[in-house]
């Protein structure tokens, strides 16, 4: 998946909420049309997470790490198992998307569809800014959002009730960030002005889609200037912060 056009949303968000918090989570999900949150019922599968892990440069690059990644995509999938094992949902496979898939055929098209439709989610579930479409008889913003009936094709391959797709972005400051770092504290608390140019930043967005009828029943935005996923207890950590409130 191609996470760069979800950037701008995540950033967004960790921009609004890091001030003032070291970590921040927007979990919402579903309802029927009682006004009852909808719960899981079935099977569900891991799609494989789309997780990069970098480092931050002195000069603010971001140098993606192969090794950090890899060991991250292990530790979270086993983290997510041990949630859903815990709450007694059934599990399919994980399931690994083919390194050649075709962005055109269907499994393609909804990897795609899901990206575009956590984006709008991202962008317009934030209290204030949902579409008048998308908000419940309060005016809150509501979760109504579909991939269609072609998830049909994932339902097909997986044999599951439920896909959970992920997206995460991780860095981490180097020795030279870190320095700069600090002197800006120092020089900052000097001129009497805030003055940080940033560290390492953890930002995720994670959905729950029925494959059954292609509605959107839970999604999950998170930022935080914490956090390790290259670690298995840090990975822990950052799975109950990114599926809080999944509806199990």
């Amino acid at each position: 998946m191609a996470l760069p056009r979800l950037l701008p949303a995540l950033l967004l968000a960790a921009s609004l909420v890091l001030p003032t918090a070291s970590a921040q989570t927007r979990p919402v999900t579903a309802r029927d049309a009682s006004g009852a949150e909808l719960r899981v019922a079935g099977s569900v599968v891991l799609v494989e997470p789309d997780i990069e892990l970098s480092l931050l440069t002195a000069g603010g690059l971001l140098e993606p790490r192969e090794a950090w990644t890899r060991d991250a995509r292990r530790h979270y999938a086993a983290a997510v198992r041990e949630v859903l094992a815990a709450a007694g949902t059934a599990q399919r496979p994980d399931f690994d998307l083919p390194d050649d898939l075709d962005p055109d055929s269907r499994l393609g098209q909804v990897v795609r569809l899901n990206e575009a439709v956590a984006l709008s989610i991202s962008q317009f579930s934030m209290p204030g800014g949902a579409l008048a479409t998308k908000r419940d008889a309060r005016g809150r913003p509501r979760l109504d959002w579909t991939l269609g009936e072609g998830v049909a094709s994932l339902r097909e391959a997986t044999g599951a009730d439920y896909a959970l797709f992920t997206y995460v972005r991780d860095s981490y400051a180097s020795g030279g960030r870190t320095a700069l770092r600090v002197l800006g504290f120092i020089a900052g608390a000097a001129m009497g002005t805030g003055l940080d140019i940033g560290g390492g930043l953890q930002l995720g967005v994670a959905t729950l889609v029925d494959l059954r009828t292609g509605q959107v029943v839970w999604f999950n935005l998170m930022a935080r200037q914490s956090g390790d996923l290259r670690e298995a207890e840090g990975a822990k950590k950052t799975v109950a912060l990114l599926l809080e409130d999944l509806p199990l």
